[in-house]
């Protein structure tokens, strides 16, 4: 993992660098994750909040619940970070937003509670039914 790590969405518009390597990685399985994104489910990398800068363009916000604000690029819509108010020293990452993600595997899936029943769970990784610090 490099010092400089790299992303930005699908169009380009929004380009961001992690100064540090993220302290977290997971999977998540939520409701609202899955209908932010449209997927099954979301990787998140977790990185301090001061280690991450906007190079070009700047993500819209959006408050998805009463203490959760996720970003995204206004032009092509790609969802690009989460912030939950009780923890604003940190924000997460998605990870398939990062040019290399291949080298940020999760190592946890997170509110296992709400998955879809089709989708496998990794047997090698750590499960919490809800947040792994609950």
């Amino acid at each position: 993992m490099g010092l400089n790590i790299e992303g930005g969405c699908l169009c380009g518009a929004v380009r961001y660098r992690a100064t540090a390597p993220p302290v977290s990685r997971s999977i998540c399985h939520c409701r609202s994750c899955r209908r932010a994104s449209g997927a099954p489910s979301v990787a998140w990398s977790t990185f301090h909040v001061n280690s991450i800068v906007f190079l070009s363009g700047m993500p819209v916000r959006y408050r998805s619940s009463t203490h959760v604000v996720r970003t995204f690029c206004g032009n092509c819509g790609t969802q690009l970070s989460y912030r939950h108010d009780d923890d604003v020293g940190s924000i997460d990452i998605t990870t398939a937003t990062l040019d290399a993600p291949e080298e940020f595997p999760p190592t946890k899936e997170i509110w296992i509670e709400h998955k879809l029943p089709w989708e496998r769970t990794n047997e090698a990784m750590r499960h919490y039914p809800r947040t792994s610090t609950s």
